[in-house]
Formats: structure tokens, sequence, C-alpha cells
């Protein structure tokens, strides 16, 4: 007897993330309004408000969202999205709509792509205005050999943006020797996860986890967050401007914006 083939489950149907737009976040339950629509490393992200007047931010995952209790995958509308605001989620002025700057020969390089996508989060705007380039390292043990084949030099600077920065670390060791024209700045937190306010992802505090075990499996479990994605997207969510940071990363990543524009122009 031949067995019934199994129906494919059908995909969530796309919806436009147009202005005014209410959908709920699957993850979360946060319910609001469409106010806007980023760009991140992680992809694209919309911009919710709820009712009390206090928004955040979501990865367009497919599914990701709820339309009267059926999910759907948001996708950006053709049309054009709403104006710019006058100051950048840093803080700073937001200057007059205008393509990005050429890529200076200088970059910033993190550790890995949630400290990218924060980075982005919050400097984005920044970045693109001086021309500066983020790259992941996918871990800090590679940053010897990204700084060989890159090959720093006075008009080609690198800022380094290390967690867990403190006296006797691995990361410490890892950094004690990087050479001239290299910057290296961090923060005392394990990832940096941690360095997002607890209160923007609305716990009391971030959990300790022993060391030994994993930190974000560890995190995840202890507020019942899932998985390390469902997490992350939880801390990204929470992430709206630089309120949302923590003063040493907020610090440390100033001063390697400064450090690699500061450096002369390759042309």
């Amino acid at each position: 007897m031949l067995a019934t083939p199994r129906r494919a489950k059908p995909r969530p149907p796309e919806v436009a993330a147009q202005r005014d737009l209410v959908v709920e976040d699957a993850a979360t339950g946060f319910c609001g309004a469409v106010i806007g629509l980023e760009k991140s490393y992680s992809g694209d992200l919309v911009r919710l408000e709820d009712r009390h007047g206090q928004s955040r931010v979501f990865l367009m995952l497919p599914g990701a969202f709820l339309i009267d209790g059926k999910p759907v995958t948001l996708v950006r509308p053709r049309t054009r999205g709403p104006q710019a605001p006058s100051r950048t989620a840093s803080g700073s002025r937001a200057l007059p709509q205008q393509r990005a700057r050429q890529a200076r020969a200088s970059r910033l390089f993190v550790e890995g792509v949630h400290d990218a996508t924060l980075i982005e989060r919050v400097w984005g705007a920044d970045l693109r205005a001086e021309g500066v380039v983020v790259e992941s390292l996918d871990g800090l043990d590679n940053l010897e050999t990204a700084l060989s084949e890159f090959g720093p030099a006075p008009h080609r600077r690198v800022g380094v943006l290390v967690d867990h920065l403190v006296a006797g670390s691995k990361e410490e060791r890892l950094t004690a020797e990087v050479g001239d024209n290299v910057l290296v700045c961090g923060h005392p937190y394990i990832d940096v996860w941690q360095a997002v306010k607890p209160s923007s992802v609305r716990i009391a505090a971030w959990p300790d986890v022993p060391r030994g075990e994993d930190w974000k499996t560890g995190i995840c479990a202890r507020l019942r967050w899932g998985t390390p994605q469902d997490g992350w997207r939880r801390v990204l969510a929470g992430v709206n401007d630089f309120r949302d940071l923590e003063v040493p990363l907020l610090r440390s990543v100033e001063e390697l914006i400064d450090f690699v524009t500061l450096a002369p122009d390759d042309d």
C-alpha cells in the first residue's frame, strides 16, 4: 500500500509593511503599528509602536508576525517609506538624504555578527556618512590573520571592538600586540548582548551563567527565551538607539569611529 504523500506546509502570506499596519510579533507578543522600516546586517527591520507610544524594532523574518492571529511575512512596500528622523540612532544630527560615501580604506573589526548588527543599528547612519565599513572576524582568534591580510598603515587604520576586555582575560592576551595603526577598545561584558541595558529587554538584570556553560544558551534558558536565535531577536528588538546601550560600549565605539575617520583619506 502506497503511503499518502504529505502536503508541504503552506508558506505564510506576504504582507506589505505599510505605515500604520497593526501587527503582533509572534515571539514576544508585542503588538503595534508600523511606523518605519530600517536595515541591518541581519536583514530588514520593522519598527512598531504600541498604544502606549513605546516603539521597538523587529527582524522581518518569514512568518514572524501575526495579523488577526494568523502568521504573515512582512515585506518592504514598493512605496517610499517615512521621512528620515532629524537625529540618528547614535544621537548625531542626521544629514540631508545623500548617497553613502565611498568606503574608506580604514576598517572596524568586531568579533561577530551580533556585534556588527548592533553597531549598524545604532551607528549605521554615521558609518555610511563617513564611509566606514564594519567587518566581522567570526571570533577574536581570527584577529591576527585578519590584520596580517589587511595590512594596517597610516591611511589604513583598523579599530577593533572586543567583548569582555578585562585584565587577565583571553581577550587581553589576544590583543596585547596588534602593531601600529591599530586601536583596540572593548567593554567588560561577557557578550555584546550584556551591553544592552536590562530595562530595554524588559528584565531586571542579566542572569549569571557559570563558566564552562555556553553563555547565550544559559541566558536563554534562565530567561525562558527559547533558543539563542529567539533570544537574539528579543535583544535586537530592545535596541532603538544609543540610550538602550551601556556606557562602556558607547564610549568604545565612539572612540574607534574617531580613530578610523581621523586617518588621512586614501584618495
